[in-house]
């Protein structure tokens, strides 16, 4: 078993992400398949449309995020809300009413 405490975790950069602090609470080295991320996004955070190769989850824990696909597909996620994203589809983010968004990300690897 592993467990991380609170606001700890390996501090990284997310490609094509701006406005965020973001802490690496559990990485391939640890699991075989399953990354998970702790980030936090400023009022004017977010993420470039693009694609990734693996699967990933955003569950907002605090403040509201909208999440668009490449065709005109639009997520609001509010806190406690989640959305799934499959491998290679592109997507970008932005984070809403002014207020920063604290947001756990799962990545699974095939």
């Amino acid at each position: 078993m592993i467990s991380v405490k609170d606001a700890k975790g390996k501090p990284y950069d997310a490609a094509k992400h701006s406005g965020v602090y973001g802490l690496q609470k559990l990485t391939e080295t640890d699991s075989e398949r399953i990354t998970v991320c702790y980030s936090y996004f400023q009022p004017d955070g977010g993420a470039e449309m693009c694609p990734s190769p693996k699967e990933r989850v955003y569950y907002v824990t605090k403040g509201s995020i909208t999440v668009c696909g490449k065709n005109d597909e639009t997520h609001v996620v509010d806190e406690g809300g989640m959305v799934y994203i499959a491998p290679g589809e592109e997507r970008d983010m932005v984070i809403n009413n002014g207020k920063p968004a604290e947001v756990l990300v799962f990545i699974v690897t095939p």
